[in-house]
């Protein structure tokens, strides 16, 4: 069931025109048809938790869904609410699997995940529920990660945490026979160690930094995006809010002193967008218990209306 509670807002009934809002487009999963697109909540920090982090990214998922409820539709026509997965016991690989098992059933009925989160530990759900709806046809698919986040999150660690879901992507695709093609935008050069800088480039590992991001030219980037676009046919996308700067989303884990520019981030998740190939998505990291004014998840909503435009 949509809890109104969550889903509410305003309603213009006096206006002429398409007054229509989140809250009055939203149905239940239950209800979800082809073309249509579904959020999924991943409220778990345990990652962050044993990462050493800042928890409180659990209470990320219904904060986003609170400030998207009031946004105007714009063109979406068909959203669902396919509810939130919960990290119990402490217990991340186990909520893992269930994120992974829902993120496949959406794909199955052919509707387009949108996972909110959590912590960045929600990466490795997503894709397990990608790699499990694709099965063998993955071996022969190009699926492109693309990653914005100030972090490569491929640290060595016995446990996993959020600073480990594409280090254990990179290790499932070794063993499956599958090419682990990872982009990222947004890494800062004192968010990472040189070890796992090293790490980075022993695996292929495309990037740009925030500095980079912050000299160069928008329109280059977007090209050299459009590049890798073109060789993949499919594409997950994965944004760390971490990844703007602190004045943005200071409801974070790791407030960033740098950061990326949010019209950058916007620009070049749009020409993710457009490209068509997007799978799943998601959004990581927003922590309400250290937002300012409901920043973090208005940015958060921000992006996600982005994610959910139409085709």
């Amino acid at each position: 069931m949509i809890d109104p509670t969550i889903w509410a807002g305003r309603r213009d009934t006096d206006s002429a025109g398409d007054t229509r809002r989140l809250h009055q487009v939203v149905k239940p999963f239950n209800d979800a048809s082809e073309h249509g697109a579904a959020l999924i909540g991943f409220s778990c920090d345990e990652g962050v938790r044993r990462n050493h982090g800042r928890i409180g990214a659990a209470q990320g998922p219904d904060a986003i869904r609170r400030m998207l409820a009031n946004l105007p539709a714009h063109g979406i026509e068909h959203l669902f609410d396919a509810g939130n997965i919960y990290c119990v016991d402490r217990e991340l690989e186990q909520a893992q699997l269930q994120l992974a098992d829902r993120v496949k059933q959406a794909l199955s009925q052919q509707v387009f995940p949108v996972i909110l989160g959590g912590g960045h530990e929600v990466a490795y759900g997503t894709f397990l529920g990608i790699a499990g709806h694709l099965d063998q046809a993955l071996r022969t698919e190009q699926l492109l990660i693309i990653n914005f986040d100030a972090h490569f999150d491929l640290r060595e660690s016995d446990q996993a945490s959020s600073g480990t879901p594409f280090k254990q992507i990179a290790e499932w695709c070794h063993q499956a026979g599958v090419e682990f093609n990872y982009l990222c935008y947004g890494i800062s050069r004192l968010g990472n160690t040189p070890a796992l800088f090293a790490r980075a480039r022993e695996l292929g590992v495309h990037f740009k930094s925030d500095s980079e991001i912050a000299c160069g030219k928008l329109a280059d980037f977007g090209r050299e995006l459009q590049e890798q676009l073109a060789a993949a046919t499919l594409v997950y996308l994965t944004i760390d809010l971490d990844v703007l700067p602190a004045e943005k989303a200071p409801g974070v884990s790791a407030p960033a002193a740098l950061g990326m520019q949010l019209e950058k981030v916007e620009y070049l998740i749009r020409i993710a967008k457009d490209s068509g190939k997007l799978i799943a998505a998601d959004i990581a990291e927003c922590n309400p218990t250290y937002d300012r004014d409901g920043l973090t998840a208005k940015v958060a909503a921000r992006l996600a209306h982005t994610l959910l435009q139409p085709d």
